[in-house]
């Protein structure tokens, strides 16, 4: 297993070797020796083609999140909240099938969302600390100031995303 560093600090990809036979193929999808990191939960979701989940955080107790995809692919979105990075408000994104030999990690201060692009997906999160609904905050998928290039104009939103989202400007007071 390698890790592999993004444009944005912390945000790193876990390539895996791959072990193919006749029967199919095995994969490590994490190693604390690689990535020391305490994941106390794991959390899975299934959505349907164009479904776009998220930006989701925890404005309290945040979450470290290792993303991968088990079925599927999926455009993976994590935007950078960390008030005092040089990258605060910026976004990294990365298409992650079922086809890859690899995860997303998203370190905690992130807001994390993704778009189905196949027919349905199936994405594993590993999570640092448990769900806390009370400090649940959705950032807007798409709110101008981070112009996330989302490859469609009109997904399917839960009500949650769609009517009780924030801009980044609102949830900062910029």
């Amino acid at each position: 297993m390698k890790l592999i560093k993004t444009k944005i600090d912390g945000l790193l990809i876990l390539k895996s070797q791959i072990f193919k036979d006749k029967r199919g193929y095995l994969r490590e999808v994490f190693r604390k020796d690689i990535l020391n990191t305490n994941f106390p939960f794991d959390i899975m979701s299934y959505s349907k083609k164009n479904v776009l989940r998220g930006l989701h955080f925890q404005s309290k107790f945040p979450q470290a999140k290792l993303i991968t995809v088990t079925h599927g692919k999926v455009l993976d979105v994590a935007v950078d909240l960390r008030k005092n990075s040089k990258t605060f408000g910026k976004y990294f994104s990365i298409i992650i099938s079922q086809n890859d030999n690899f995860s997303f990690y998203i370190p905690e201060n992130f807001a994390h969302g993704f778009l189905c692009l196949s027919k349905s997906c199936t994405i594993n999160y590993r999570c640092s600390r448990f769900r806390n609904a009370k400090y649940e905050k959705t950032l807007a998928w798409n709110d101008p100031d981070i112009n996330i290039n989302w490859p469609i104009k009109n997904p399917i939103l839960s009500e949650k995303d769609k009517n009780k989202n924030q801009s980044l400007r609102e949830l900062f007071k910029l």
